[in-house]
């Protein structure tokens, strides 16, 4: 009698159906298998793309801003490290500190100046560009080459154009029989020398910005207040403007974020002082010169938490002013 090997085939050629598992059984473990992973690849699959940006932002964003926070209470060296435990008196400092209350007015000033007609001239400009007019993709690839320009270039050549002695504005000045200007010895004049070089670098990146948003307003509108008689103008003021509210609002959160940190312009036009009576010194600069020129690492990290905490409130007030301009 030959004895028969588990799942092996009788003398007879067919093998037993009872050794034998189901096709069935193995088709269904199959799928139940895919339908486990298909559900797991919907999960976590996102969680994975975006790990990467969270995974760098809290060893590079997170943990340097908690750590600024820890560096503020303590009298501490870039030398010697922690000097000891201080608390709040940092902050106390800070507080009583001029120095610090006029960098905050310089920044808000050159802000001032600088950031209404930049959004201003970019809205024009992105106008002037949407209508059909000779080369209009050279001027609008055009818009970007003051952005593509190195920041410290840029503030070169405007130092040099706006020199006491012999700059090339002074000297044009004088054509017009306009004494010489000392452009960093005056709080206003070297606020505008600042502006003038933020401008020209950041007005076309925000016209393009505006451009992209009114590629996608109707014609439509244009077309029948064209036809109601509305003048160019009167077109831009009562549909492009109010169809790019949700653009404007974010240009001017972004620029006032980018403002508040405002630092390689007026170092290189002048100093990290901000020239002799600190005139254009801004918040980031003095918090270069306590922290890296007067050795006051402390101090210098309890004014970057406070120009931290001024740029939330800032975003905020911005975000809820928002929220209440798309109600309306």
């Amino acid at each position: 009698m030959t004895l028969l090997k588990r799942g092996g085939a009788p003398p007879g050629g067919k093998e037993d159906p009872v050794l034998q598992p189901p096709a069935n059984d193995t088709k269904t473990r199959n799928e139940r298998r895919q339908i486990l992973w298909t559900r797991l690849d919907l999960r976590v699959s996102p969680y994975l793309f975006i790990s990467p940006f969270f995974l760098l932002f809290a060893v590079f964003g997170l943990f340097p801003l908690l750590y600024t926070v820890w560096v503020s209470l303590h009298d501490w060296t870039l030398l010697g490290g922690n000097q000891g435990f201080v608390g709040l008196d940092n902050y106390v400092r800070l507080v009583q500190d001029e120095k610090f209350w006029n960098s905050l007015y310089n920044t808000f000033g050159i802000f001032l100046i600088a950031v209404i007609p930049q959004l201003l001239l970019a809205m024009f400009l992105a106008d002037t560009l949407s209508r059909r007019i000779r080369a209009v993709n050279f001027f609008r690839m055009g818009l970007l080459l003051p952005y593509l320009t190195s920041v410290a270039a840029v503030a070169i050549v405007f130092s040099q154009l706006f020199g006491t002695q012999f700059g090339l504005v002074n000297y044009a000045l004088g054509f017009l029989g306009i004494d010489p200007i000392n452009w960093q010895g005056g709080t206003l004049s070297s606020w505008a020398v600042i502006a003038v070089m933020v401008d020209w670098r950041w007005t076309g990146y925000n016209a393009l910005i505006y451009l992209a948003a009114m590629s996608a307003i109707p014609r439509d509108l244009y077309e029948a207040a064209s036809i109601d008689g509305a003048s160019r103008m009167r077109q831009f003021w009562q549909i492009t403007v109010p169809m790019l509210r949700p653009t404007i609002i974010f240009t001017v959160i972004v620029s006032t974020i980018g403002q508040m940190q405002l630092f390689t312009e007026p170092v290189i036009f002048g100093d990290v002082s901000g020239g002799t009576q600190g005139q254009f010194q801004t918040t980031m600069m003095l918090i270069f010169e306590e922290a890296f020129r007067f050795n006051n690492y402390g101090y210098g990290s309890a004014i970057a938490w406070m120009l931290f905490m001024l740029v939330v409130v800032i975003s905020a007030l911005n975000a809820l002013l928002s929220s209440r301009i798309k109600g309306a």
